[in-house]
């Protein structure tokens, strides 16, 4: 029997390192990890969409995003014909953002974000912070390592400025009940994970592990 073609895109400034407690049956599945590109100058989504579709090696593969790859993997799987679009931590169309990323769009407050400054986690991590913010740089030093300042302005504003306004019934939602990034009381037909936060393709690997063969193949 030939193994299911899995390909995993991590979300906004994250490696596939992400992906790490993620482990699917060997037998029935080959895992290939996507990472991020660096944009082009005035590069468009559409366009670095085209670009990634090319690292797609294999037919009808089912693709897998988190969060701002979420949005990555629906329109890579507009340009080529997939077996499955899994999203995690992530919307399906422009009204699932929460207010405060629609009011970010329409006053171009976002073009303020200090994005500068998370390149710079060495420096961060050296001057006297308390543990429990140590704790967490050295997760963000880990996870979240693409994290050049052009790149995260180019992110930041094309998942902001993403429009679609129809949602595309065969993708599959995963989200968590404690999102605080995309507030789940805005997030419709999704399959919700008790406890999950933004993060919980770390914190609820188990149970990712346990119930994504059964949701890729069913």
């Amino acid at each position: 029997m030939s193994r299911i073609h899995v390909y995993f895109m991590p979300g906004l400034a994250a490696s596939s390192k992400i992906f790490e407690r993620i482990k699917l049956p060997e037998e029935q599945f080959e895992v290939h990890l996507l990472e991020w590109d660096m944009p082009e100058k005035k590069e468009t989504l559409q366009m670095y969409t085209q670009r990634m579709v090319k690292k797609i090696a294999h037919e009808n593969p089912v693709l897998i995003g988190v969060s701002f790859g979420g949005i990555l993997v629906q329109e890579m799987a507009q340009l080529i014909p997939v077996q499955k679009t899994i999203i995690i931590s992530s919307v399906k169309c422009k009204m699932e953002f929460p207010l405060r990323m629609k009011i970010a769009k329409n006053t171009k407050a976002y073009k303020l974000i200090p994005t500068r400054m998370f390149s710079n986690v060495e420096f961060l991590l050296k001057y006297g912070l308390n543990e429990k913010i140590k704790e967490r740089l050295e997760l963000y030093k880990k996870y979240l390592s693409v994290n050049d300042k052009k790149y995260l302005d180019w992110a930041i504003e094309h998942v902001l400025l993403w429009d679609r306004k129809k949602i595309d019934p065969n993708v599959i939602h995963i989200h968590g009940d404690m999102d605080s990034v995309f507030p789940i009381k805005n997030i419709r037909n999704c399959i919700v994970v008790k406890g999950g936060t933004h993060a919980m393709i770390l914190f609820k690997a188990k149970w990712l592990n346990e119930n994504l063969p059964r949701i890729i193949t069913e």
